[in-house]
């Protein structure tokens, strides 16, 4: 063992050098993993407390429609048609129970059937227990149904001897009729003789829009002249191939105030509102809508609610979102008297426009210019294509080659700027060599030598920050895209949904369980473009205080198209064909720019020439020379303070 050695005593009055601090590589190593160790602790526990709290909630959920059924089946199963039942029935339902005592025309639900769609309106409530797209199917091709048995519509009546009924649990009795090639259907609820609730339904032969119309006859002795609370909800089925991509496009819109449109989050877990003057509002999914419409007799207010019943995101769920309305019906004269409209249907632009009535709004096509683009270049030329082309996959190809053609003016003054700044660059290098410790002056030449050799540090912007609408609107129009839903190309089976080359035996966070060939190509492309991009960039040396720009470059040259790749994975593969083309298209035009068009030669000589002129500084130089000046002059007395502050404390 190592011998001990006494320190020797301090006497006083002696000056001894203070022990110096070691940094302790093992406490260090300690403090962080328990500080890693606390933090996960924590974590979990945060996770287990909303694990806790969302089975709470679903709890609740379920006991309150579990209740709910109860007290229906409890009313259905008090009253019966027997002479005793329909005692029993006068307490629960007063007048209403008239209604048992009236023979229907037929037997059953009513089933209504055209060209487009196929529904049964159930007995039960006189709303419908199926609707059924005849010329859709589902990604896994069964029949597409907006409704089975996940609906309901109910009107709570108020009647003067203080009872309160709800039509959703009370049978009414259907009657079918033809007007020319119209049918009507006729569900009544009666509370005597002539006396009743009417839900009128009147379907054309070729159209998803239907009539809708809600009256009372002769009620005005049994109802109170209050408003009757109306309440309808809707359990979206989901549809599509990704239950996390249709999910965000799934959400409760409405329109008020004469012209106004808003929506529910589609990201939320839950989300509620409110609004007044309400026209319409649409259980909006993500090709499919169910619009209630009364723009006649608008809703003076109506309460908004959604639910998000596909928060994990796992393509084994049913539904996607559950809306709720609640609003009221107001009478006029005693009886209720709405002529509403409903429209069950595929969300496709020119159809919802053409009923002139604003519904089309419901369409995330983009806010400002981008919906412009989308409204007036974009979709008009996408239509256009695909009235003589029938494979969407050609259409979208040469969609992108005719807008990169389009904007190959704003690529080629991009590439002129690069190439001009190229030639410049062993001059610019020496300014910065020359100026290295002083950046506002090394600025101020450069642009003087910009501005003499004729380049603008704003050509190669420019056009880039045009390209960005034209990037976003088709960002949010392919997604919106009706026309590319289950229409395949090459190996992508569906346009509106991801393409899978290869299934992978594990799930990547934020990357998926599959391999998606468009969306790696799109990557690769950008990945080669930004490659080829960074070589004509001008080198600028990293200023103090500043982040090192070149180096951030690099790392966005590398990183966005990873970042690309892992958004793009889940995305619509017509969206990552899309930017695969474009990039492609891209790359081959400047390499055409580059070998054919440009002679750098020549442009080196136009740059000498234009040295040799006489220059007038430009408004936007000259700003960014003042205000160099500026920032130079503060330098310098910051500089000047800082001297008479250390010759201050030396004295």
């Amino acid at each position: 063992m190592a011998k001990q050695h006494k320190k020797a005593p301090v006497k006083k009055g002696s000056q001894t050098e203070p022990p110096k601090k070691v940094f302790n590589l093992r406490f260090f190593i300690t403090y962080i993993l328990l500080f890693i160790s606390t933090y996960m602790m924590m974590k979990s526990c945060e996770k287990q407390k909303m694990l806790e709290e969302k089975h709470k909630k679903e709890q609740k959920v379920k006991d309150s429609i579990a209740k709910l059924k109860e007290k229906s089946v409890t009313k259905e199963l008090a009253i019966t048609k027997d002479s005793a039942g329909i005692a029993k029935a006068k307490l629960l339902i007063g007048n209403f129970s008239y209604n048992l005592t009236v023979q229907d025309q037929q037997s059953g639900d009513v089933v209504f059937e055209n060209d487009l769609f196929k529904t049964v309106i159930a007995k039960k409530g006189g709303y419908f227990k199926t609707f059924e797209l005849k010329k859709y199917k589902t990604f896994d091709s069964l029949p597409l149904l907006l409704i089975k048995n996940n609906a309901n519509f109910n009107l709570k009546l108020k009647t003067k001897d203080g009872k309160e009924i709800n039509t959703d649990v009370l049978e009414f009795h259907p009657t079918v009729t033809k007007d020319g090639q119209n049918t009507k259907i006729s569900m009544k609820l009666y509370a005597g003789p002539d006396k009743y609730l009417e839900y009128e339904y009147v379907f054309r032969p070729d159209d998803y829009m239907f009539d809708f119309n809600v009256r009372t006859k002769n009620l005005e002795d049994v109802l109170q002249s209050s408003d009757t609370p109306l309440h309808w909800e809707l359990k979206a089925y989901r549809h599509e191939k990704s239950i996390s991509y249709e999910n965000p496009f799934t959400s409760l819109k409405y329109e008020y105030e004469d012209g106004k449109v808003d929506n529910l989050s589609g990201m939320s877990d839950e989300d509620t509102d409110e609004a007044e003057d309400v026209n319409w509002v649409d259980f909006k999914q993500h090709f499919f809508s169910t619009f209630l419409i009364s723009n006649e007799r608008p809703f003076d207010r109506a309460k908004f609610k959604q639910i998000n019943l596909a928060k994990s995101g796992e393509d084994t769920l049913k539904y996607t979102k559950h809306f709720f309305v609640d609003t009221a019906l107001k009478p006029d004269g005693g009886n209720l008297s709405y002529q509403m409209k409903m429209f069950y249907g595929p969300n496709d632009y020119k159809l919802l426009e053409s009923y002139n009535m604003g519904i089309e709004e419901v369409i995330p096509l983009g806010w400002g210019i981008f919906g412009w683009l989308n409204k007036w270049l974009f979709m008009p030329l996408f239509n256009f294509l695909s009235s003589f082309i029938s494979n969407y996959g050609l259409v979208i190809i040469l969609m992108t080659i005719i807008v990169r053609l389009l904007v190959s003016p704003l690529t080629y003054k991009t590439y002129v700027s690069q190439a001009k700044s190229k030639i410049l660059r062993p001059e610019i290098e020496e300014l910065n060599k020359k100026y290295k410790d002083n950046p506002a002056k090394r600025q101020k030449e450069i642009m003087a030598l910009q501005s003499k050799a004729g380049v603008s540090p704003m050509a190669g912007c420019l056009p880039s920050l045009i390209f960005l609408p034209i990037f976003y609107a088709l960002f949010r129009f392919f997604p919106a895209a009706i026309g590319l839903r289950q229409k395949g190309f090459l190996w992508a089976e569906d346009l509106s949904a991801y393409d899978s080359v290869m299934h992978l035996p594990f799930k990547i966070p934020a990357y998926g369980e599959h391999v998606s060939l468009f969306a790696l190509l799109a990557s690769v492309t950008m990945f080669i473009y930004m490659r080829m991009n960074a070589s004509n960039q001008t080198t600028m040396p990293k200023q103090d205080g500043m982040p090192d720009m070149q180096k951030m470059m690099k790392w966005m040259m590398y990183l966005s198209p990873v970042m690309l790749l892992f958004f793009f994975n889940n995305y619509a593969s017509g969206l990552s064909l899309y930017y695969f083309i474009s990039n492609l298209m891209t790359i081959i035009i400047l390499i055409v720019i580059k070998e054919y068009v440009i002679d750098e030669d020549k442009l080196k000589a136009v740059i000498e020439e234009n040295k040799k002129k006489p220059k007038k500084q430009g408004r936007f130089a000259r700003k960014m020379a003042e205000l160099m000046e500026k920032a130079e002059e503060q330098k310098r007395l910051q500089e000047e303070l800082k001297r008479k502050q250390q010759r201050q404390r030396k004295k």
